[in-house]
């Protein structure tokens, strides 16, 4: 019977133990470039079997907040190698998130002052991260344009490209392509947000295309066992939506069988809130079967509202992996805490978007 402090092999991931840090966005870094103290944040939180980054996005295109990281420029390749090899004097393994925002956007922060980009120009009863005055401040989303199909091949290439530059460049140990939580790839998979007539619109499989060609786009860029997704079937989460996530779910893992995946990140429930949703029944045991039926060997990450009791459960029911999120904030060595049952420290909500060191590398860790 593993335990989560078991190594576990996740693709072409050598992990020393079975718990990860899932990604979390602390909106600190100005003109997309992480700060040096994001070195020292994540080489504090190395003892996780996997660390995950924050969201980082692909492309100007992709932003969606303020000061979030990006993939797409020399200064931000720079930075992030100096977190990677960090992490690695630490014996830490990090893989960077491909982030597409999509319509979770907004006019200030798009190319030329633009409107942000969808599926079909449908506005997200959401709100994104503006810094007015140093101050984070909670918006509106702007109106999106819909996407035209020739742009999609574009998009679909800047993922590769980001994939290759994390890898190649950055010295990041993989890629987790963002498939969730109501950004680009997941407005494109939900009939919520979805409403387009041509490939990429209507059947099951025309709306799962566009995030089937980046992953596939990803693996030929940085290979397979380099490469995990993170999925959300039933979130509410920037106002994601489907009236059937069942099948939709079921064909996107089967899809992903093939695809020789390090692992499959799965968001239980509502991002960062209830893991049952009354109107959103989800079967996650019937996902994991469709997607081992069908050849699927990647590493079952599962993700929200963990504890140890809880993610000892999930071991007992053939889940690999068990991502931890906000307690990571506040617990640089969450691993000790959770082995030794320690009492967690609580996290300053005031500092977890935005700011300085205070609430990010000050938290902290038993002595």
């Amino acid at each position: 019977m593993s335990t989560l402090f078991d190594p576990v092999q996740a693709g072409d991931l050598k992990l020393a133990n079975r718990i990860v840090m899932a990604p979390l966005t602390r909106n600190r870094s100005p003109n997309a470039i992480p700060p040096d103290i994001a070195a020292t944040y994540y080489a504090q939180r190395a003892s996780a079997g996997l660390l995950i980054t924050e969201a980082t996005a692909i492309s100007h295109q992709g932003q969606g907040y303020s000061d979030v990281p990006g993939l797409y420029g020399t200064e931000q390749l720079d930075s992030w190698k100096r977190v990677t090899e960090a992490v690695h004097a630490k014996g830490g393994k990090i893989v960077v998130q491909l982030w597409h925002v999509g319509r979770v956007s907004h006019n200030e922060l798009q190319p030329g002052g633009g409107k942000p980009v969808a599926p079909s120009a449908i506005t997200a009863k959401t709100k994104t991260v503006l810094i007015k005055d140093g101050v984070p401040t909670f918006v509106d989303t702007s109106e999106p344009r819909a996407l035209d199909a020739g742009e999609l091949p574009g998009i679909v290439h800047s993922y590769a490209v980001a994939a290759r530059s994390a890898v190649e460049t950055a010295g990041f140990d993989g890629v987790e392509v963002h498939g969730a939580n109501g950004y680009l790839l997941d407005q494109f998979l939900k009939d919520g947000s979805n409403k387009r007539t041509d490939d990429y619109g209507g059947s099951i499989e025309n709306r799962a295309r566009l995030l089937l060609e980046v992953t596939r786009a990803v693996v030929d860029a940085v290979g397979g066992g380099k490469t995990g997704i993170r999925l959300s079937p039933v979130t509410p989460a920037n106002d994601a939506y489907d009236a059937d996530p069942q099948p939709l779910f079921d064909y996107v893992v089967k899809q992903l069988a093939t695809l020789g995946l390090a692992y499959i990140h799965i968001i239980e429930g509502a991002t960062g809130g209830p893991r049952e949703i009354e109107d959103r029944p989800f079967d996650y045991e019937a996902l994991k079967a469709a997607y081992r039926e069908a050849g699927g060997k990647g590493a079952w990450m599962v993700n929200n509202g963990y504890d140890r009791p809880l993610a000892e459960e999930a071991l007992k029911e053939g889940d690999d992996l068990v991502a931890f999120g906000k307690p990571f904030i506040s617990n640089p060595d969450l691993v000790r805490r959770l082995r030794e049952n320690a009492p967690l420290n609580p996290l300053d909500k005031a500092t977890m978007y935005g700011g300085g060191a205070k609430g990010y590398t000050d938290y902290p860790a038993l002595a």
